[in-house]
């Protein structure tokens, strides 16, 4: 049997991981007084609304003071930043 099956498979293994967002500009900021997945998401939530903020990760550490990092294609307004944690409840702390 010489017939073949064409399936019109594609290799997604290429792309199964999501690209990190192209941004010219990481901030780096410390946040006290997070404990829990429900802060987490209060922080990123304000911080994402901040023009110009294309991704916000955060490193919990329940208690102690987390590490927030931020992903903007142009440099943000450290008082923005500011604001914005502490709409969220929350006290940066400098480094």
């Amino acid at each position: 049997m010489t017939d073949r099956i064409q399936l019109g498979l594609t290799d997604v293994s290429a792309s199964a991981t999501p690209a990190a967002p192209a941004s010219a500009v990481t901030e780096e900021l410390l946040v006290t007084g997070m404990t829990c997945a429900h802060c987490v998401a209060s922080v990123r939530e304000e911080l994402s609304e901040i023009d110009g903020v294309e991704a916000v990760s955060v490193d919990l550490v329940a208690g102690g003071t987390s590490h927030v990092t931020v992903h903007s294609a142009t440099p943000l307004d450290d008082d923005a930043l500011t604001a914005a944690i502490e709409e969220a409840g929350y006290t940066r702390v400098s480094a």
